[in-house]
């Protein structure tokens, strides 16, 4: 995210200038945040018929796990600074408007920890995301703005993207994955320290790949689970009959399928051709599953960071490249891989930032 802030008042004069502009860009075309929710194609581009219009997520919690919070003074809870209490607002908040739900249907082979509650997003994690940007006032956020290029010029960050002309900020906020950091051009990497760069250096995330099956309406997948993680399968780590998950299954919208692959898989064909990479999947799929129908359609998703691996030691979420003007990362990579660490960074950046504005 990128933030101008307005010129300060002269000494004397009472300071009544608008607040900070913050413009939050986004390298893909949907909200921000690591996840994807994807459409079936409409029926006159899938050749599919009435009701085809079943709805799939998949992102970096690519094992299956949607939400989960810790217990207060367990788990995630005892590793960060942050106490449950601060997290808990931000539940309470997504429940109360049914952006988040209990996770109740069965999952088979889930492990939970002793103290821990699952939640599940109703319209993808994505509707997350959405929620936070529309309660931020004055967000102007641009999607599909590929960052290349970060570089001081006349006491501001100028940001270059792929497309478009580079713009100016007083303030630059990255949570982009930590390894898209280090590639970034310009005065950035001459600026971070040693320390901080071997602390970046040393971060790393899984690979995997997610598959979306989508079925016309009134298909019936039978089976006793609503989600399920495999333990015996070279390819498949997890598959969730989506619709049933999220507790929205009707008879006028198609069920969907939603499939994770394991990490070895991931890594091993990371950069193979994506076609060849669907036809394994669903080799695969149909030797768990023999008697799942033939879907309408069906999306591939390659997640190159899907889940952190190994985060920055001893960090408080966030950490500072440059003061003046300020310059800071944060995210998961600075964290964990949940919902909690996500909490904990923006906290944690928030309270920086604050007070450079």
């Amino acid at each position: 995210m990128c933030v101008r802030t307005p010129a300060r008042a002269p000494a004397g004069v009472p300071a009544r200038f608008p607040a900070p502009r913050h413009h939050p860009w986004a390298g893909s075309a949907c909200p921000p945040g690591g996840v994807a929710s994807a459409e079936s194609p409409a029926p006159e581009q899938s050749g599919a018929g009435q009701g085809h219009g079943a709805r799939a997520g998949g992102g970096r919690g690519a094992d299956g796990r949607r939400v989960r919070r810790a217990a207060a003074g367990g788990g995630a809870g005892q590793r960060h600074r942050l106490g449950q209490g601060a997290r808990r607002s931000f539940y309470e908040e997504l429940l109360s408007h049914g952006i988040l739900e209990p996770l109740t249907v069965p999952v088979e082979g889930m492990v939970v920890k002793e103290g821990s509650c699952n939640y599940m997003a109703p319209q993808g994690i994505s509707s997350v995301v959405k929620y936070y940007l529309k309660q931020s006032a004055g967000a102007d956020v641009i999607y599909e703005q590929h960052v290349t290029r970060i570089s001081l010029r006349d006491g501001k960050w100028e940001v270059s993207r792929k497309m478009g002309p580079p713009e100016q900020f007083d303030i630059v906020i990255l949570t982009m994955p930590v390894p898209q950091i280090l590639q970034l051009q310009g005065d950035l990497l001459s600026m971070i320290n040693g320390s901080q760069k071997q602390q970046l250096e040393c971060v790393s995330y899984s690979s995997r790949y997610a598959l979306g099956l989508f079925y016309e309406a009134g298909t019936r997948i039978d089976v006793p689970w609503a989600a399920q993680y495999i333990t015996d399968n070279p390819c498949i780590r997890f598959i969730s009959i989506d619709n049933k998950k999220r507790n929205i299954e009707s008879p006028e919208v198609g069920p969907s399928v939603v499939v994770h692959t394991t990490v070895t898989f991931g890594s091993e064909h990371l950069d193979a051709d994506p076609a060849e990479v669907q036809r394994l999947i669903l080799h695969h799929l149909e030797r768990l599953m023999p008697s799942l129908p033939k879907p309408a359609s069906v999306k591939c998703q390659k997640w190159r960071y899907s889940q952190v691996t190994k985060a920055v030691l001893n960090c408080p979420g966030h950490m500072i490249l440059h003061t003046q003007p300020l310059l800071i990362c944060g995210g998961d990579g600075f964290t964990h891989s949940n919902f909690d660490g996500c909490i904990d960074s923006a906290m944690s950046l928030a309270e920086a930032v604050k007070s450079h504005l």
